[in-house]
C-alpha cells in the first residue's frame, strides 16, 4: 500500500478501507496524505476523477472557503479519495499528526426528562424503576467512584428534571469544584440552559454567569440534534429551538466559555438538512471569533443509535448508519466547517476501529476515556462504557498518528511521541 508522495491513495487503498472497516483491522497508516508543502500538491488534479470535485479541490488547496452549494458536492461525490485527501488536507495544516484525547469522567446526574425527544432511549419517568436522581452530595460521591489520577474533565449532561429548583444545580457545582478543585466541570447544554433558565425565571445569560461563577469552566454541545425545522417538530419538538440553541452559545461565548457543538445523524434528516446544520455553527463561529476570540472548540457528529427509542420503532429501523456515511460526514465537516478548530470523532457512537480509520478524513479529536457513558448506550451502542488512557493512546498510535493528551481548553498536558505509552494510565 505504499505510494508516491504526490500521488493520491489509489482504488486499492479504498478497497483495503472496506477491509478495514469490515474486519476491525486497521494497520499503520502509509497511504495518508504527505506533510503539507506547495511541491507535494503540484499537479494534484491529475488523480480527481469526479470533474465537479476539481474547482472545490482548487479552493480547498488555495485555503479558499466554500459555498453552500460546494459543501453539497462534497455529499454527493463518489471520489471518496480525493474527499478523503482534501479532508485530510485540512487536518493537516491545522494540527500535522497530532490527535487529541482527554481523560475524563461522564456522569448523568439523572435521566428523569419531561421533554420527549423521541430519538432519546435514556430519559425515564420519575416513577419508573430505572430512574436516578442524585443529589448534590451523592454527585460528588458519585465522581469519587469513578475518580482516576490524572483526570481533567467532568462532563455531564442529564434529563430535563420537573421538579428540582434551580438552586440545585448551582449548589452541584460548588459542590464539585470543593471536593474536587483542579476537575474542568464541562456541564449542561443549551437545552438545559434553557431549562434553568425557565425554572428560575432568569435569563439565560444570568444562569450562564451564575453557573460559571460557581465553577463551570465550558458547555458540552449536545442538544443541536438538527437545526431544521422540519426535523425538530419529529423528533425534539418540546427542546430548545434551534435559535436559541445558538443564542445560547453565543452568550456562552461573550463570558468566554468555549464550547462544543453536536449533530445528530442518519434519523430521517436529508443531506441538506445535515449542511445547513454545519452552515449555522460556521457562521456562529465567524461571530464569536470576531466579537470575543474564540468560540467553538470542536463540533462532534453524533451517529443515531437505533435500539429503544420511539423514532427507530416507527421508522422501523434496526440498522446503525454505515461506515462510509460516518466518514464523509466527519470529511464535509472538516472541509466545510473551516473557522472549527477540530472536528471530534465519538468513538462511543461509532466504534474504536472506524475512530481509527477517521483520523485520515479530517478528525483530530477522539474525545476521552469517558468513565461511565449511559445516554449512547441506552439507545444501543456497543461500544465499550470507557476505555483506559494507554487504550487511547494506542489507538491513535496505531492508526499512525501522534496523541495528545488535553483538557477541556484543548491545552496540552502531554505529548506521547511515536510508540511511547509509558505512564499512559
Amino acid at each position: 500500500m505504499e505510494r508516491s508522495p504526490y500521488k493520491l491513495p489509489s482504488q486499492h487503498g479504498l478497497a483495503s478501507l472496506g477491509y478495514f472497516l469490515l474486519s476491525g483491522y486497521y494497520p499503520r497508516i502509509t497511504w495518508r496524505t504527505p506533510p503539507v508543502t506547495e511541491q507535494a500538491y503540484t499537479g494534484s488534479m491529475e488523480y480527481v476523477t469526479d470533474p465537479n470535485l476539481r474547482p472545490i479541490v482548487a479552493k480547498v488547496e488555495a485555503g479558499e472557503r466554500l459555498s453552500f452549494a460546494e459543501g453539497m458536492q462534497l455529499f454527493d461525490t463518489p471520489d471518496l479519495n480525493t474527499l478523503m485527501r482534501l479532508a485530510n488536507l485540512v487536518r493537516e495544516r491545522m494540527h500535522g499528526d497530532k490527535t487529541y484525547f482527554v481523560h475524563s469522567i461522564r456522569l448523568e446526574f439523572t435521566n428523569i426528562c419531561y421533554v420527549g425527544c423521541t430519538f432519546c432511549a435514556f430519559a425515564a419517568h420519575k416513577d419508573e424503576a430505572r430512574a436516578w436522581d442524585y443529589s448534590p452530595a451523592q454527585v460528588v460521591q458519585e465522581v469519587s467512584r469513578r475518580y482516576l489520577p490524572g483526570v481533567t474533565e467532568l462532563h455531564m449532561s442529564s434529563g430535563h428534571h420537573p421538579n428540582h429548583k434551580w438552586d440545585y444545580y448551582p449548589e452541584m457545582v460548588q459542590s464539585i469544584k470543593a471536593a474536587y478543585p483542579e476537575l474542568q466541570v464541562k456541564a449542561f447544554t443549551a437545552a438545559e440552559i434553557e431549562h434553568l433558565s425557565r425554572i428560575s425565571k432568569k435569563s439565560t445569560l444570568q444562569v450562564l454567569t451564575e453557573l460559571q461563577q460557581a465553577g463551570l469552566s465550558a458547555m458540552p454541545g449536545g442538544g443541536a440534534e438538527i437545526f431544521a425545522d422540519r426535523v425538530r417538530k419529529q423528533i425534539a419538538k418540546n427542546k430548545v429551538k434551534a435559535d436559541k440553541w445558538l443564542q445560547i452559545h453565543d452568550e456562552a461565548h461573550s463570558l468566554g466559555m468555549r464550547t462544543n457543538a453536536t449533530m445528530l445523524y442518519g434519523h430521517i434528516e436529508t443531506l441538506e438538512e445535515r449542511l445547513d446544520h454545519m452552515d449555522r455553527l460556521r457562521t456562529l463561529q465567524d461571530g464569536s471569533l470576531s466579537k470575543y476570540g474564540g468560540g467553538f472548540h470542536a463540533f462532534i457528529p453524533l451517529a443515531f443509535q437505533p435500539m429503544g427509542n420511539t423514532l427507530a420503532q416507527n421508522l422501523g429501523k434496526t440498522d446503525y448508519t454505515t461506515g462510509l456515511d460516518d466518514l464523509r460526514n466527519l470529511a464535509v465537516a472538516r472541509i466545510y466547517m473551516d473557522n472549527f478548530p477540530h472536528i471530534k470523532s465519538y468513538w462511543v457512537m461509532i466504534g474504536s476501529e472506524l475512530t481509527q480509520v477517521s483520523l485520515d478524513w479530517g478528525v483530530s479529536d477522539i474525545d476521552g476515556t469517558i468513565q461511565e457513558e449511559h445516554i449512547a448506550h441506552a439507545a444501543g451502542a456497543t461500544s465499550p462504557m470507557a476505555l483506559s488512557q494507554a487504550s487511547m493512546v494506542k489507538m491513535i498510535q496505531n492508526a499512525g498518528r501522534v496523541p495528545v493528551l488535553r483538557d477541556a481548553y484543548y491545552n496540552e498536558i502531554k505529548v506521547f511521541e511515536r510508540n511511547e505509552i509509558q505512564a499512559a494510565d
